[in-house]
């Protein structure tokens, strides 16, 4: 099963041998032609997530502004066509990210203006479908969440732990050790990842 989530907040179901084929020069079909998403609805994550949902994962999901939610993958393993909730939005906020996790893993959450977040999953209490979630990032004002990434940590290891690549709308790019990220708690301002400016 592939899980595929729209900025308003609601999953929908789509079996993998349900997309075509197609060869390299193929165009390929759009999912809005796969799943019966709603009018409006835009696509925001896709999680592979195999043929079972183990009781031992988690979907973690990020709204962009800042709100953060966990439930249990199994919250999603009853397929309905028309889709259902996945996380209730605030007026005005989307969806912007959901990733499969262990329950274990470091939340990396990073916003326009170039600050960022890193904080341990277990921060985020798992809760049911119905839930709104909690705050993930203290933004400033006209600030908002634009991506996240859950990341694996070993104990005692965070210096082997890899590399966070920031990309900028106007085509800059940079890697950082993951290991130059200080761990914080949840809903805290963050540390500065790039300095946005006019130019990037």
């Amino acid at each position: 099963y592939i899980l595929v989530f729209t900025d308003n907040g609601r999953v929908y179901w789509l079996k993998v041998y349900e997309i075509p084929d197609v060869g390299t020069a193929g165009r390929g079909r759009n999912i809005t032609n796969l799943v019966n998403v709603q009018p409006g609805e835009k696509v925001a994550a896709l999680l592979s997530v195999g043929k079972e949902f183990h009781p031992d994962k988690y979907v973690v999901m990020v709204t962009r502004h800042g709100v953060i939610k966990k439930s249990a993958l199994t919250e999603f393993d009853n397929p309905i066509s028309r889709g259902i909730i996945a996380i209730l939005l605030d007026e005005g906020d989307e969806l912007i990210g959901a990733k499969l996790t262990s329950g274990r893993q470091h939340i990396f959450l990073a916003s326009r203006q170039g600050m960022s977040i890193l904080f341990p999953e277990e921060d985020v209490r798992p809760v049911g479908r119905q839930a709104r979630g909690v705050t993930a990032m203290d933004l400033e004002q006209g600030d908002y969440l634009i991506g996240m990434e859950a990341v694996t940590l070993e104990e005692g290891r965070k210096q082997d732990a890899g590399l966070i690549l920031t990309a900028t709308e106007n085509g800059y790019g940079k890697r950082t050790p993951i290991s130059q990220y200080r761990i914080q708690s949840r809903a805290g301002k963050g540390v500065i990842n790039v300095k946005a400016t006019q130019r990037n």
